[in-house]
């Protein structure tokens, strides 16, 4: 892990398309500014812990023959549209 020391109005760049500002140190919590491509995303780390949690949550309910039969229903629907 790099670990950096920044003031406010100071920043830095992750590669060509990232910027990442400090914008304001107040109390215990730093204001942060990203400055990157629209397609991607950016979550805050427990937002994405979250969202990880529920995908991983929601695939384990799956069986092989939901997988089966969700298959087979691409398969007709593909058939249908040609």
């Amino acid at each position: 892990m790099l670990v950096l020391t920044r003031k406010p109005g100071e920043g830095l760049r992750i590669g060509e398309d990232i910027i990442i500002k400090i914008i304001e140190v107040k109390g215990g919590g730093i204001r942060l500014g990203i400055e990157a491509p629209k397609d991607l995303k950016i979550y805050r780390q427990e937002v994405y812990e979250r969202i990880r949690q529920e995908n991983i949550g929601a695939a384990s309910n799956w069986t092989i023959d939901d997988l089966d039969q969700l298959t087979d229903n691409i398969s007709t629907i593909r058939k249908r549209k040609k």
